[in-house]
């Protein structure tokens, strides 16, 4: 079963998708520098598959449909993550495989052959490890641009009406309806025995602004007097 349709939840993604796809692309990538002048064209042909995916969608991605189609039905939807990071590590990786593909046909093949392999080993390293170099610069460049969390330190629990008359601590969580991170901390928190109450981000984005919260699950334990006793995510 789907938490997020691939086609249509675009604003989110399964965690395994993004890594099956820089695996084709590091792979390819890879064979086609050690093969040199008569295999170039392909770093050409995977910028423009990037690029027609990021365009068009990824009904167009040849490796996504590969993904979604063959290997998640089998396999099982993974943990469900924001899909702006890896949409900005794929659109460098347009942009350094078509400078490699216009070295190698300008000429100067080993500059061609250098960024050829960057990004191979990158995206292998990505597949690998889970350490996506462009997603971290996505992330860097979105605290830079000032979308940062906040400290919570109250909460006004007239913004929470239906617990508003509760004498003892809650825990107020921020959630997405398609965050599997989100999911597994409310069960977790309930079979502690924990009150939660949880605010979903989509539906309210002014208790989203009010409070800070950039990234979600973020989840605080609060008192009686809505004062934030422990941030517990």
């Amino acid at each position: 079963m789907r938490t997020a349709d691939p086609y249509t939840d675009t604003d989110v993604i399964d965690s395994r998708a993004p890594r099956f796809n820089q695996a084709v692309i590091g792979l390819l990538a890879f064979v086609a520098v050690m093969l040199g002048r008569v295999a170039w064209p392909v770093l050409a042909l995977l910028a423009l598959q990037l690029a027609v995916g990021l365009i068009f969608g990824r009904r167009y991605c040849l490796p996504c449909l590969a993904y979604f189609e063959l290997v998640q039905p089998r396999f099982g939807e993974g943990p469900v993550e924001d899909s702006r990071p890896p949409r900005f590590a794929n659109l460098v990786g347009v942009v350094v495989l078509g400078a490699a593909s216009l070295f190698w046909a300008l000429g100067f093949g080993t500059l061609g052959a250098v960024l050829g392999l960057l990004v191979a080993a990158l995206a292998l390293l990505a597949a690998s490890t889970g350490l996506c170099v462009g997603c971290t610069a996505y992330r860097i460049g979105a605290r830079l641009r000032g979308l940062r969390s906040r400290q919570i330190d109250r909460i006004d629990l007239g913004d929470l009406a239906e617990v508003s008359a509760h004498g003892g601590e809650l825990v107020v969580e921020f959630t997405h309806p398609l965050c599997s991170d989100c999911r597994e901390l409310e069960q977790r928190l309930r079979a502690d025995g924990r009150l939660v109450v949880t605010v979903d981000v989509r539906e309210r984005p002014d208790l989203a602004r009010k409070y800070g919260v950039a990234l979600v699950p973020t989840a605080v334990a609060v008192g009686p007097s809505g004062v934030v006793t422990t941030r517990l995510a």
